[in-house]
């Protein structure tokens, strides 16, 4: 059977690799640090398949059609920011994988939307680019918070059950890594953009490391934007990669504070435990 063998939170802030020199040259390499200790761990758990979650930003969905979960099972490529600074290319999709969550979705009360086709978006590229290794496949999934209407969190929890119970049924032997990418504080278009909420994100790491999916589903909407940005929204993201681990046991691995990339940064791993 298929086993989540793993998992991370990630940041996927465009311009890490959009404006690298940006940020100071210590916090930037601390930065791309974290993003090769990521990389490596991946490696060393032998890991076939990430199933990357991320969410639009105005750049595949556009407001009169926003889907609030959707899956990718077909053709990818991407990015689909020219300006990103990472060459477009094509993704492996693990499209049996893919398309087996999506009927178990359905069959359980998840009533996806599905791309057949996708250009996908940094939120999915960037972590690709900078810590999955080449030969992983990739299954994509899009959640709603990044625009309104924004998804619960306690939706991105029951989400994310679903996909480990999906991924736990299917009758391959692929070893899969869950990435929730994105975050934390920052104020995208806002007034305050590039102001950092370094005690929200400190909070938040917290309750990764306590694995505290319930406390971090229970954010509201307007707690989270008043005290660090819509961008922060995105730890939503994290609730389904936390969601989907089984036995979670988790370690932050590293935090900056990169106001150039008007982004707080967070890295944890997502552990099974023994």
């Amino acid at each position: 059977m298929a086993s989540i063998v793993g998992g991370f939170c990630v940041p996927h802030d465009p311009l890490i690799t959009a404006s690298p020199r940006a940020a100071s040259a210590e916090q930037a390499e601390r930065v791309l640090d974290a993003f090769r200790t990521v990389h490596d761990r991946i490696e060393a758990l032998e890991a076939d398949t990430v199933v990357v979650i991320g969410d639009d930003h105005c750049a595949m969905f556009a407001p009169n059609c926003h889907p609030r979960i959707l899956i990718g099972i077909g053709d990818l490529e991407g990015p689909i920011e020219p300006w990103l600074g990472i060459e477009r290319r094509h993704v492996a999709n693990h499209m049996p994988l893919a398309e087996h969550i999506m009927n178990f979705g359905f069959e359980n009360g998840f009533d996806w939307a599905v791309a057949k086709s996708m250009v996908l978006d940094h939120s999915t590229m960037v972590p690709l680019h900078l810590c999955v290794p080449k030969p992983v496949r990739c299954v994509p999934i899009y959640v709603s918070c990044g625009m309104t209407p924004f998804i619960q969190g306690r939706r991105c929890k029951e989400l994310g059950g679903m996909i480990g119970r999906a991924i736990a049924q299917w009758p391959g032997d692929e070893r899969v890594v869950m990435l929730g990418t994105g975050g934390i504080s920052h104020w995208v278009g806002m007034a305050d953009m590039g102001k950092i909420n370094p005690e929200f994100d400190a909070r938040v790491l917290k309750l990764v490391e306590e694995n505290d999916i319930d406390e971090l589903a229970n954010l509201s909407d307007k707690e989270i934007v008043d005290e660090a940005g819509n961008g922060a929204l995105e730890v939503r993201n994290w609730i389904v990669a936390m969601a989907a681990v089984p036995r979670l046991e988790s370690r932050v691995l590293a935090y900056e504070p990169v106001a150039p990339w008007v982004t707080g940064l967070g890295f944890a791993e997502l552990a099974v435990a023994a």
